[in-house]
């Protein structure tokens, strides 16, 4: 499932989902790299 967050003010990023993170943040995976950040429109 294709996910959005927030990295920083204005940085997002969508990628694949990869985990729900115990401080409410997400995790989703582009290519190689996994970024962590903020959901956009909805709650982890």
């Amino acid at each position: 499932m294709l996910r959005t967050i927030i990295i920083g003010s204005c940085v997002s990023v969508q990628g694949i989902f990869v985990r729900n993170l115990a401080d409410g943040k997400v995790a989703v995976k582009v290519g190689a790299h996994v970024f962590k950040g903020v959901p956009v429109g909805g709650t982890a």
